[in-house]
């Protein structure tokens, strides 16, 4: 009996060691981290990001001596009072969904996100737009509210814009009809050409038009936003549409059971592949074209060509 419990006392510094080598990391790496560790991790990527856009500005002179945006970003600023929210709205970046959420956290969540209809999310006398304010409250509702935009790699929103105007949304007469036209006797060879119109026919379009006069689908995300000259305390990815827009709801003391609804059209959908395919079909001019078009948007947004 003495000598087994000598042997023992021998090894449990063993078995006490090896408890806490492997015992240890494995009970870890099974644990979710804690909240704070989440948001401490997404704050430090929200810093990079406004670092890299800080930089860009400034490399570039950017900046406008104005305290105010031009009336053409303040038009695309959407203002919810009841959380002190600012948001920029870049079509093909979740803006329906985000609309839905501005109307509920205005209405104090008495309706289902499903119950509004896309009449009520698509006119804009359901919402109040900054440009509709003084200038001088809109200096104060600047400084005082918490300020977001979203953004997306630039050629996936191309693509998933055409898609969107041109080929899924076939009850748009303005696009699929309009548009269209007008999209065909600028750049097709044919006059009478028929058939929707091509991605290459669209980028020619876009590549020629006067960029004062660009549809909010296509125009770049620096001119709608402005972010050199308006700071805003979130940029959100559409990457991580969901992770970014669930902290900008906790960050503006939205009831914690209000999440992001993580629901995306068809057309949206354009993942990386399918922007490839598309772009396969461009000439190296045109995708120099386009690459000057949108420079800024992969500079201040930090985003890779390809």
């Amino acid at each position: 009996m003495g000598r087994l419990i000598r042997k023992l006392l021998l090894f449990f510094p063993v078995l006490l060691c090896s408890f806490l080598v492997y015992y240890i990391p494995l009970k870890r790496w099974h644990t979710r981290p804690r909240a704070s560790e989440y948001e401490e991790s997404w704050l430090d990527v929200q810093k990079e990001r406004k670092l890299v856009l800080r930089y860009i500005c400034e490399k570039y002179k950017l900046h406008r001596n104005s305290s105010l945006p031009d009336p053409s970003v303040a038009k695309m600023m959407y203002v919810e009072h009841k959380h002190k929210l600012i948001y920029c709205e870049v079509p093909k970046v979740g803006c329906s969904s985000w609309k839905r959420i501005i109307l509920l956290l205005k209405m104090n969540m008495t309706s289902n996100y499903f119950e509004l209809s896309n009449e009520v999310v698509h006119s804009r006398q359901s919402f109040e737009i900054l440009s509709s304010f003084p200038r001088d409250r809109q200096r104060q509702l600047l400084s005082s509210y918490t300020k977001v935009m979203f953004t997306r790699h630039p050629f996936e929103r191309l693509v998933s814009a055409y898609r969107d105007k041109f080929l899924r949304n076939r009850q748009n007469k303005y696009y699929i009809k309009t548009m269209a036209e007008l999209i065909k006797s600028k750049v097709s060879k044919s006059k009478n050409s028929t058939g929707p119109v091509t991605f290459l026919e669209f980028v020619h379009f876009i590549l020629d038009e006067n960029p004062k006069y660009s549809d909010t689908h296509w125009k770049p995300m620096s001119s709608l936003c402005d972010p050199c000259n308006i700071h805003y305390d979130i940029i959100g990815k559409f990457k991580k549409l969901k992770e970014d827009s669930d902290q900008v709801l906790r960050s503006i003391g939205a009831s914690k059971d209000f999440r992001y609804p993580f629901i995306i059209e068809p057309s949206t959908q354009t993942s990386s592949n399918i922007k490839k395919t598309y772009f396969s079909n461009l000439s190296t001019q045109d995708v120099l074209s386009l690459m000057k078009k949108y420079y800024m948007d992969f500079m201040l947004f930090d985003y890779p060509v390809f």
